[in-house]
């Protein structure tokens, strides 16, 4: 092969690659309308922020959210995600404002404008109904509480660790960590007592041993600097509602002896009532594993071509690739794409892109190794022939080792796709309501997390082994077709 072909050829692969990543990257809004705002809310703090049975996201704060965008005439749309998730797409603004039973503290007013305070809540402490032995915070030595991060709570339980001796665990949503408690794992819990009093209410057994804290007030919050007008709008609209009554309606709708308690279905029961949300979630983390693969084996397969290329310079690519993108943790490549990357250049990406692009950056790595070493397999006489009959290099290996490369691959790429599917699992951090967030949202309203990890862990597996079986059926048509 000439020198100036062998050129032509690693250069076509290399602008292939490139075109692929700059398509991939290309910056979208995504979420929201440009004259719509979007409005970051958690997904399981009830009763300030849940989702029904219906689908729909309900409480405190979402219906006076509705309530002021009708009085002030703007469209939003919610954008539901981890509250400290929330807190990092407001400062990256990913989102125009953030209503999530949020306390205006001094330090989150570093960071963000504050609405006219709209409710006013202090933290509580919560154990076991069953557990005598913490009757008051001195009992709390030697003990562990489950705090909520970046919450009131949170910081309550630090300031209580400068008095006792005491050990937090910190989870990203309200349900687990009243689970954490439930299951003797952690000793109490602390959280915004109207959110611990609501729990309780739909009947999670869990007591105060100590009368609710004086609180914070809770604001509306956009970026500092941001929205000007929006936040004028929310305080304006809560003038309104407050004076006309809508407000009081609310609140005495979540909080008052009215409140509805939900029922609690047995097993069959709660996958029955919550079967169109589970196979929304399913079908939602089947379209970011099929897309995310497809994008990688196109790019995996380039990349490890590179490391098969007698170029130097394309060895040295692949490897730089390869090692950076197995050597990040997924979740921490998750937030760069979410987070860090609109923040640098000042672009807007929304989660389900920066989930895609997550996914895909993280399985080009591992499949571009599964392609370098199923070339490395086949035997290098393979190629020695094919040239020997006067075949050009690139045509050799795309006609000659590739296919049988592909043949010993199929395993291990199936076997990929497997992980990718179950890694869809952490893009629930940047806000994508996939199959295992879409748990965690039902376990939020229902209180049931035994069994809701039992039905999510049941469609997993059986996705999982219906793909298993592909593998071996397909590895068993190959090795007979050998």
């Amino acid at each position: 092969m000439s020198t100036k072909r062998k050129r032509q050829s690693i250069y076509g692969l290399l602008f292939l690659a490139i075109m692929l990543f700059t398509g991939t990257l290309s910056p979208v809004r995504g979420q929201a309308e440009e004259d719509t705002y979007l409005i970051a809310t958690d997904v399981t703090f009830a009763p300030f922020e849940f989702q029904n049975e219906e689908g729909e996201y309900v409480g405190i704060d979402v219906e006076l959210l509705a309530a002021i965008a009708e009085d002030q005439g703007f469209d939003y749309e919610l954008a539901p995600m981890n509250f400290s998730a929330g807190l990092q797409a407001l400062e990256a603004n990913q989102v125009d404002g953030m209503i999530a039973a949020m306390g205006i503290t001094p330090e989150r007013e570093e960071s963000f404008n504050f609405s006219d305070p709209y409710f006013e809540s202090g933290p509580v402490l919560a154990v076991r109904d069953d557990n005598a032995e913490i009757t008051s915070y001195d009992d709390l030595d030697g003990k562990t509480l489950a705090v909520k991060v970046g919450t009131t709570g949170a910081e309550f339980a630090a300031e209580l660790a400068e008095d006792y001796d005491i050990a937090i665990s910190q989870f990203e949503d309200s349900a687990t960590m009243y689970e954490d408690v439930l299951a003797g794992h952690s000793d109490g819990a602390i959280e915004d007592y109207p959110v611990m009093a609501y729990a309780i209410q739909q009947g999670l057994d869990l007591r105060f041993p100590e009368e609710p804290e004086l609180g914070d007030e809770y604001g509306f919050a956009v970026n500092q600097g941001q929205n000007p007008e929006l936040l004028e709008m929310f305080n304006a609209g809560l003038a309104n509602v407050l004076e006309d009554g809508t407000y009081d309606e609310i609140v005495e709708r979540y909080l008052g002896d009215s409140s509805e308690v939900a029922p609690r279905s047995g097993f069959f029961g709660l996958f029955q009532a919550n079967f169109g949300d589970l196979m929304t979630g399913l079908r939602r983390t089947l379209i970011l594993t099929l897309v995310a693969f497809a994008i990688s084996l196109v790019a995996g397969t380039i990349i490890g071509l590179f490391s098969a290329t007698p170029s130097k310079v394309l060895n040295v690519i692949a490897n730089i690739y390869v090692t950076i993108l197995r050597g990040i943790p997924l979740i921490v490549l998750a937030f760069f794409m979410y987070f860090t990357v609109p923040q640098l250049f000042g672009i807007q990406i929304s989660a389900f892109t920066a989930g895609i692009i997550t996914l895909s950056l993280n399985t080009t790595a591992y499949i571009a190794e599964q392609v370098r070493g199923g070339l490395a397999a086949v035997d290098k006489g393979q190629l020695e022939a094919a040239r020997s009959l006067g075949l050009p290099y690139a045509v050799a290996m795309r006609k000659v080792v590739l296919p049988q490369a592909v043949k010993i691959m199929i395993p291990s790429l199936i076997n990929q796709f497997v992980i990718t599917l179950k890694d869809t699992s952490i893009l629930s951090v940047i806000g994508i309501v996939e199959l295992t967030q879409t748990g965690r949202i039902i376990i939020a309203r229902s209180y049931q997390s035994g069994a809701m990890w039992i039905i999510v862990g049941f469609i997993y597996l059986v996705i999982i082994t219906l793909l298993t079986k592909l593998s071996n059926r397909v590895e068993r048509r190959l090795m007979r077709n050998d």
